[in-house]
């Protein structure tokens, strides 16, 4: 073990126990709970796009107490190393945030949901490779830790490939002969790495966890390559949902109360919301997952409907004589970032006396809500939207 690292499990054995002891244990984990309601409440609110920037606010109030919580009892030396992270991981978010358009937004909801799995799979890898190994890990806590590490790794490669090609930098879906056994072959030589390292214990050593994390990494790329702009929604969606599981299964392994509540909450929505996604594009969960995801095939060129062509000044006419109009917006207006100008036709079709809403596909745009997101920032009424 490099010095670094025994510095750190220094200081972990050193403040271990020290936050859960006594009334102070008490307290944390009254807080700890306070936390996790707001988290709930929060996400509560985010349902609606009424309420949606109440339910942020909630959010990082619970964020924000769980943090202070955990900093007042924290040894010195441990404050100092968590200040120096927040400031610096902190800013960076202030700084992005700041700077990035709303059409990039994808691009950075898929890297920060990327960085929360990395982070809880780091939190596993740094819990296993203390003094003894995994096998100083009870069997329980050494599953938990394992499966948040699989998980996380997956949800963190395969969210930085997913913002790579929602800007652009891979274009087209990678499909190749053998592509879902290689994917296959790469995840089930994780899983059983990660059986050896649950059962060899101390004579796992640090290569066989070295090798159980580049799979599960390897994976989580295979597994994005193949899918398609189109089908990005779904993935993001189950990212997310990957990312709350191995937040909540590492909440158990630290035994955090607010890690393991937020997790599960967060997976929780995850996985309901590509479960309806994916119903919403008429295709099952499974199917989505391993018949060539995001892949065009010759069976999907066939179900397509017929094409009627019609003109600009055919549609103009058809609008301007209607009573109501009801608009569904797609990926091509993201992409294209029309939103201004179609809030523009609405607008010119309201004055001529025409009923005008929004109808928004579940999978419409380049992630979960990224289409009202748009709609907002174009001026569109909430009242609109449906």
């Amino acid at each position: 073990m490099n010095p670094a690292m025994q510095a750190l499990h220094a200081i972990e054995e050193q403040t271990h126990g020290v936050a859960m002891s006594g009334a102070g244990g008490v307290v944390l984990q009254a807080l700890y709970l306070v936390a996790a309601v707001s988290f709930i409440v929060g996400l509560r609110q985010m349902s609606s796009p009424v309420t949606a920037r109440r339910g942020i606010v909630w959010a990082g109030i619970g964020m924000v107490l769980a943090f202070l919580a955990t900093l007042a009892w924290l040894a010195p030396a441990r404050l100092a190393l968590m200040s120096a992270a927040l400031l610096l991981g902190g800013g960076a978010a202030w700084y992005a945030a700041r700077r990035v358009p709303m059409t990039a937004m994808p691009q950075m909801i898929a890297i920060y949901n990327g960085m929360g799995g990395g982070a809880a799979a780091c939190i596993a890898v740094l819990e296993m490779s203390g003094p003894g190994g995994a096998a100083a890990l009870p069997f329980t806590v050494l599953c938990l830790a394992l499966l948040g590490a699989l998980i996380g790794m997956v949800s963190f490669s395969g969210s930085l490939l997913a913002c790579a090609k929602l800007h652009g930098w891979l274009s087209r879906p990678w499909v190749f002969p053998g592509q879902q056994w290689l994917n296959f072959a790469v995840l089930g030589g994780a899983v059983l790495l990660g059986l050896w390292l649950l059962l060899a214990g101390e004579a796992g050593g640090g290569w066989l966890l070295l090798y159980f994390c580049l799979l599960a990494l390897a994976y989580g790329v295979l597994m994005t390559l193949p899918i398609g702009g189109a089908d990005m929604p779904v993935v993001l969606s189950l990212f997310n949902a990957l990312t709350g599981l191995a937040v909540g299964f590492e909440g158990f392994v630290l035994d955090n109360a607010a890690m393991i509540v937020a997790g599960t909450v967060v997976g929780a929505a995850g996985t309901l919301l590509t479960q309806l996604m994916a119903k919403a594009m008429n295709r099952s969960l499974v199917s989505v997952l391993f018949s060539a995801f995001g892949a065009e095939t010759a069976a999907g060129a066939g179900a397509a409907g017929e094409m009627r062509e019609t003109t600009a000044t055919d549609v103009a006419v058809l609008l301007a004589f209607a009573d109501n109009a009801i608009i569904v917006p797609g990926y091509g207006m993201a992409v294209a970032q029309a939103q201004h100008r179609l809030r523009e036709l609405a607008d010119l079709l309201e004055k001529r006396g025409v009923r005008v809403r929004f109808a928004i596909h579940p999978v419409a745009g380049r992630m979960p809500g990224h289409m009202n997101v748009l709609l907002a920032e174009a001026g569109v009424s909430y009242d609109l939207l449906s």
